[in-house]
Order: structure tokens, then sequence, then C-alpha cells
């Protein structure tokens, strides 16, 4: 969680560079589920049993892994 400011005081410097800290971790984490949402589409879990539902996620977020470092993967022609 990241810390808050009290009403009409400053937050202390050691707090933001903490706060700082938290949300590039934070951005590196939820970033492949913007991934998975968005350009996938993937918004509602059908009832399917919970087996199969386990395995379009990891599937889905296997992918999400791959399109993060398409650029890399990808030869350039030129």
């Amino acid at each position: 969680m990241p810390f808050k400011r009290k009403r009409g005081e400053e937050l202390p410097a050691e707090h933001a560079v903490l706060n700082r800290m938290l949300a590039s971790l934070r951005a590196k984490v939820e970033h492949p589920f913007r991934i998975v949402k968005r350009q996938f589409g993937y918004t509602k879990t059908r009832y399917r049993g919970l087996f199969k539902n386990a395995q379009q996620l990891y599937l889905l977020f296997a992918l999400a892994n791959l399109y993060l470092v398409r650029k890399v993967l990808m030869p350039t022609t030129g």
C-alpha cells in the first residue's frame, strides 16, 4: 500500500521515494493483466471447470509475455 499524506501536510521525502518504488513494481506486475484484458479481450471467466479456466489463463499470460517482448523476438528488415 502506498503511503498517503495527511491533510494539510506534505509527504515525507522517504515515503515519496518508497511510493515511487512501489509504483514502479506495481506497473511491472499489472502490465500483463492489461494485455490479457485489452489486447486479448479476456474479461469474464466462463464456467467450464477450474482446470480449463486455469489452463486458459496460463496460456493467455504466456502469450502476454511473448507480446511484451515481441520487438526483441521479431527480426528487423532493412
